[in-house]
């Protein structure tokens, strides 16, 4: 098998590149915007519908991580190949029917609200749908903004990316409480109507998300987002001669011979397996160890969960202003990954400690900021490492390492959540993420991770010895090789060779 090509070509995105990246990032906020108000409303049904007694406690943890597990498994599943796909086909029209699809999905689920029949078993299939579209409409997106956004501008796109989710946690509660309160209000004016009728507003929050999904969609349409242009999928004569398997492998061993850049991802697989249960803590310890101080000052449960998800968007907004404006560290990102990570795990320590409602508000709001410098930081080092014909298929496995510990996370919260005090375990968790990431800053290895040159070396050294490998092993095999080859299907052989080096 040749050589994978790791030497980055001087690429020069399309005219008008940036305002192409503008109008993509602004379309797509305002479909985020439509799913946050579907979760918002879907937390706040199983919340206070499905499970609102105390005694319930267990279940509804366990509920919610039902509900975040459909989201992350499939994704982890399917990551590595909906990657090879965007580096196979055009990632604009993959991005455009994946966000129709999810439209559809959107609206399904909103008729089955409105019919009464939606349970948690059926909602957690039509989450497996959805997160099942999403994944390749995300790895068709990642891939693809590099190729319309000039290098000196990538962190500050990157910065833009971390808002998205912030802006819309900024006003997505308030708004999905307005939507569902509306049916009430308009009861309570005199008004008659089929919205007035519906019990609440929750399905019309669908059916926003579902109109958002196709506004996305509808966007792209006009829209220039070019693919790279691959050779190595057909031979001459038209028949394929690399399968999606062997462009995942391809993207595990970019990233296996640079194992600095592996160090990376193993920070960020720690992170997300000790932060990935405190959204579920979070609310249990909401809804329990902070009750006496929102009950005191007046307030429901859903205004108290819409205070903080607000509040914690806006320190996600507030991180992806500053890294917007200042376009981070120029050298030495891997310190904006590093420090971000430490104040993190200290404002989780202080959440899980937090006895009112405004100390866990700080907390949660400094945590929140944090996320768009780490997230910003890791994802420049990535961008500039990985050549834009590869950045398909290495993200994709990237995703999947560090990201496979999360639904580990998020199980874990669900069998003890009901049972340990939700504070005092996010403190531990807290403090474990802060032991260990106050190590890697003295981690050689994963200091030198923006060395290209070193990496480059290193990829080739052990390209060199794989290469060696498989040259003596066909060596040692050529005798028996020469009686069995015609009785095997062509290329059989060797690609069973090269799947075990």
């Amino acid at each position: 098998m040749n050589a994978p090509n790791t030497t980055a070509v001087p690429y020069q995105p399309p005219p008008h590149g940036w305002r192409t990246f503008l109008i993509v990032w602004f379309t797509q906020s305002i479909s985020v915007l439509g799913s946050e108000l579907t979760f918002f409303a879907l937390s706040i049904w199983l919340i206070q519908t499905l499970y609102p007694r105390a005694d319930q406690k267990p279940e509804l943890a366990i509920a919610l991580s039902l509900v975040s597990l459909s989201a992350a498994i499939p994704r982890l599943l399917l990551i590595p190949f909906a990657g090879a796909w965007a580096d196979r086909h055009d990632r604009k029209r993959t991005m455009m029917s994946m966000d129709f699809a999810n439209g559809l999905v959107s609206g399904l689920l909103a008729v089955l609200v409105v019919t009464h029949v939606l349970q948690l078993p059926l909602l957690i299939v039509l989450l497996v749908i959805h997160s099942i579209i999403a994944v390749f409409h995300q790895s068709a997106f990642d891939a693809s903004y590099a190729m319309i956004v000039p290098e000196n501008k990538l962190s500050r796109a990157n910065g833009m990316m971390q808002t998205i989710w912030s802006l819309s946690g900024i006003v997505a509660p308030s708004i999905a409480a307005a939507i569902i309160a509306l049916p009430a209000l308009l009861r309570q004016a005199g008004a008659a109507g089929p919205i007035a009728q519906l019990p609440d507003g929750t399905a019309l929050t669908m059916v926003t998300d579902s109109i958002s999904f196709f506004f996305a969609s509808s966007a792209l349409i006009f829209l220039f987002i070019p693919s790279p242009h691959r050779t190595d999928l057909h031979d001459t004569a038209g028949r394929a001669r690399k399968s999606m398997w062997a462009d995942v492998q391809e993207g595990a061993r970019y990233i296996w011979y640079r194992r600095p850049m592996l160090w990376l991802l193993g920070t960020f697989t720690v992170v997300n397996l000790l932060s990935s249960p405190v959204g579920i803590f979070q609310r249990l310890l909401l809804k329990y160890n902070l009750a006496a101080d929102w009950t005191a000052q007046g307030m429901t449960f859903e205004a108290a969960l819409a205070l903080l998800a607000t509040i914690g968007s806006v320190g996600g907004l507030a991180g992806g202003i500053l890294i917007s404006s200042w376009g981070g560290l120029k050298r030495k990102r891997i310190y904006g990954v590093l420090v971000p990570i430490i104040i993190s795990a200290s404002a989780m320590i202080g959440l899980g400690l937090s006895a009112g409602l405004i100390m866990a508000a700080i907390m949660i709001f400094t945590s929140s900021a944090m996320i768009p410098l780490m997230n910003a930081h890791s994802q420049t080092i990535w961008q500039v490492q990985t050549p834009r014909e590869l950045q398909g298929r290495v993200f994709a496995v990237r995703r999947l390492i560090a990201q496979f510990t999360s639904p580990l996370g998020v199980a874990m919260a669900g069998l003890v959540g009901g049972q340990l005090d939700p504070g005092m375990f996010i403190a531990v968790l807290g403090t474990i993420l802060l032991v260990f990431t106050v190590a890697q800053l003295f981690n050689p290895n994963l200091l030198r991770v923006e060395d290209k040159a070193w990496l480059d070396a290193m990829a080739a050294e052990h390209e060199a010895r794989r290469t060696g490998i498989m040259a003596r092993t066909g060596d040692a095999v050529s005798d028996l090789t020469l009686g069995v080859e015609d009785a095997l299907p062509e290329g059989i052989l060797h690609e069973d060779i090269t799947s075990v080096i």
